[in-house]
């Protein structure tokens, strides 16, 4: 596991280095390893990591005009995140992906933020689908979103922009 430098344990000191920037087509391979990187430990303890699965699900959910990557100091690309319509009512939060070493350090959060801003000025609600025991699971929970089913290894949640001032 990758070693961050002592300034990355801060959230506020990652949090105002972070910046979301354009997917191209000519990005696939290289969020193919870093979605591989995110993912596999999760897979594998469902048994279903296989690197053909990876890129089909990629593939079938590569969209560069809804698609960010989450960029370090402007230059580091560190994840990638896809929001895009589902339906008239919701956007689907379809990747969030952070390279191993850099979950737990609040960039989900920020990333999830943004996200919910997009929401709040469409007036739509988030969808978003977490495999089954993975930390993700946890994250979604705490942030709002709430489970509505499920299927196979996923269960699948939504965050109701109309829920937030309920709370």
């Amino acid at each position: 596991m990758q070693q961050l430098p002592p300034e990355l344990h801060n959230v506020g000191e990652i949090t105002s280095r972070l910046s979301l920037q354009s997917v191209s087509n000519d990005d696939f391979e290289a969020m193919l390893a870093l979605r591989i990187d995110a993912m596999r430990p999760s897979l594998e303890r469902v048994g279903r990591f296989s690197p053909e699965r990876s890129r089909e699900r990629l593939a079938a959910g590569f969209v560069a005009p809804y698609m960010h990557h989450i960029v370090l100091d402007d230059d580091k690309r560190i994840g990638f995140v896809t929001l895009k319509p589902e339906g008239e009512d919701a956007l689907r939060l379809d990747h969030l992906y952070l390279r191993t070493g850099f979950q737990g350090l609040g960039i989900g959060e920020w990333v999830l933020e943004w996200a919910k801003t997009q929401a709040r000025e469409q007036g739509l609600d988030i969808k978003v689908t977490a495999l089954v025991q993975s930390d993700a699971n946890r994250f979604y929970l705490r942030h709002g979103f709430v489970l509505e089913g499920e299927g196979g290894v996923d269960l699948h949640y939504r965050w109701r922009v109309d829920a937030e001032g309920a709370c």
